[in-house]
């Protein structure tokens, strides 16, 4: 098949103990899932999960370093949960749902927070606040052979060395599981798809030579550093 120009290289992330890399189709994040997090955003408990999508593109290796993006004076940081779909569906139940995982990961969602105060307020789309460049720092995903079915644990983030965000994975309003369900009722689910689980209290500015230092329980951490 010919192109008119060579198409970009496909978006992989490393799995921990293989040599074989985990091609990425799409990156779905969840809205508002810890209710710590759901309060300092001024936002209800127990709503229908809601959801938004990064380009797969703003994926970064979670051990660099990471642009500062323009057309923000408030770039925020959200440590997440991340999970990496191995087996697709649609409508899949919530008791099945963790068969189709393929394994998990630890991820930074990113956001220019001035933006998404104002798509908000104008009922505008968020592709721009939550889409940046290298807006998705990653970690290498650990298979589920390795690291179970995380449900409890302890999430964190620290900026320089102080601790911003420490939250449990118990604290999720939507399981795995459930927000696998949820999602699956809207679109069909995909071998490659990740999915940002949210991100507990903390959130907060950062700036250009900032050390950002997360992890989860079980599935190591991540390190990057803002330029």
């Amino acid at each position: 098949m010919a192109y008119v120009f060579p198409p970009a290289l496909p978006v992989s992330l490393p799995i921990v103990g293989r040599t074989e890399r985990f091609p990425v189709r799409r990156v779905y994040c969840v809205g508002q899932n810890y209710s710590d997090h759901i309060a300092e955003m001024g936002g209800n408990l127990r709503e229908p999960p809601f959801f938004f999508s990064k380009p797969s593109d703003a994926l970064a290796p979670g051990d660099g370093e990471v642009v500062y993006p323009t057309q923000t004076e408030d770039y925020q940081h959200e440590i997440e949960l991340v999970v990496a779909i191995g087996e697709g569906g649609r409508e899949i139940a919530a008791g099945r749902a963790l068969a189709h995982v393929f394994g998990y990961a630890v991820g930074l969602d990113m956001t220019r927070r001035d933006l998404q105060r104002q798509a908000k307020e104008r009922q505008q789309p968020w592709e721009m606040c939550k889409g940046a460049d290298q807006s998705a720092p990653i970690s290498p995903l650990f298979p589920v052979a390795q690291a179970g079915h995380p449900c409890r644990g302890v999430i964190w983030l620290k900026v320089n060395g102080v601790e911003k965000q420490r939250g449990d994975l118990a604290q999720m309003i939507w399981k795995p599981a459930e927000i696998i369900a949820n999602l699956s009722a809207y679109i069909a689910l995909a071998p490659g798809d990740l999915i940002f689980t949210g991100t507990p209290a903390g959130v907060s500015a950062v700036t250009r030579g900032d050390v950002l230092e997360g992890g989860v329980d079980g599935l190591g951490t991540l390190n990057v550093r803002v330029v």
